[in-house]
């Protein structure tokens, strides 16, 4: 149960209602219809910062989403991205990874050079305070482009927002989430 209500369909304010016309916005949208002039901005802003651009594919997006995520202790985020990221083509094993790796450890277990060097930025992004070392950005920054690392590095931070959000309301994962990462041997 989510410390705020979560704002259901018949009682959503007014400038709130668009974005229930395809259904409930899940959790975060919910919560944020409780204050609609910041639901209006944010939700869009999520959107786009956490969609697939045309610099970052959606498997790119949802390994940083889940690592970070992961490495904040963000319950929410961390098992809704899970359950996204299996449609983004992101394995059982690499989640779990991407879950369970203490921090700096999971671009080891990734193959690919450019993930790897994503996933040690999303470490030193998630875990780090004050500057990013130069090895790890030099790294990153030898296998995305300019727009690529700004689109990449918005979408870390994000999700850092989102993760404090959710966890400090405490907002419940979708059980349509728990049973698809159950199938998977993810929960």
């Amino acid at each position: 149960m989510s410390r705020v209500e979560q704002v259901d369909t018949d009682q959503a304010p007014l400038a709130a209602k668009p974005f229930y016309a395809n259904g409930k916005p899940g959790p975060i949208g919910e919560t944020l219809a409780q204050v609609p002039e910041l639901m209006e901005v944010a939700l869009p802003f999520i959107g786009v910062s956490l969609g697939a651009s045309s610099v970052a594919d959606f498997r790119t997006k949802e390994l940083v989403i889940v690592r970070a995520s992961a490495l904040q202790d963000c319950r929410y985020c961390t098992l809704t991205h899970m359950a996204i990221a299996l449609d983004a083509g992101v394995s059982t094993e690499e989640m779990k990874v991407l879950r369970d790796a203490p921090a700096g450890a999971a671009a080891g277990a990734f193959a690919d050079e450019r993930e790897a060097a994503l996933l040690a930025w999303t470490d030193a992004m998630a875990l780090g305070s004050g500057d990013i070392p130069d090895d790890v950005f030099a790294e990153f920054s030898r296998h995305f482009s300019e727009p690529a690392i700004v689109d990449l590095t918005m979408t870390i931070g994000t999700t850092l927002m989102l993760n404090r959000y959710c966890t400090a309301l405490e907002l419940p994962v979708a059980p349509a989430n728990l049973s698809k990462l159950a199938e998977a041997g993810l929960a």
